[in-house]
């Protein structure tokens, strides 16, 4: 699917769904929120926090389509074209960034 499907999923099931979007403020808050989940998830089962019991029945993938959503809702309330957005933003840093990467010592590091 491209994003310019999801968005338009989106915006179809606010209409069935929800009513109304919620303001960009309060999608802001709420996208922030999600992105917070993720990074709960993240640290406590990928980094050096132990990871709760309650923690454990969380499904990161739910988390980061909880975060998607949002992201698609801030972008069709800003009349954003996020398909369009994203190619144009890939195509930059895919110009900006292939030889940094590739140069990079750290990258290109054995991991310990």
């Amino acid at each position: 699917m491209e994003l310019k499907q999801a968005q338009e999923k989106v915006d179809q099931w606010i209409q069935q769904h929800g009513v109304r979007y919620f303001n960009e403020l309060t999608n802001m808050a709420q996208l922030t929120e999600e992105v917070g989940e993720v990074a709960r998830i993240i640290a406590r089962r990928y980094g050096e926090q132990s990871e709760k019991a309650s923690d454990k029945s969380k499904d990161l993938g739910e988390e980061l389509a909880d975060v998607l959503f949002v992201l698609l809702c801030l972008a069709n309330q800003t009349e954003v074209d996020l398909q369009a957005a994203f190619d144009r933003k890939l195509a930059l840093k895919t110009k900006r960034d292939h030889d940094r990467h590739h140069n990079n010592p750290k990258l290109n590091a054995p991991k310990s």
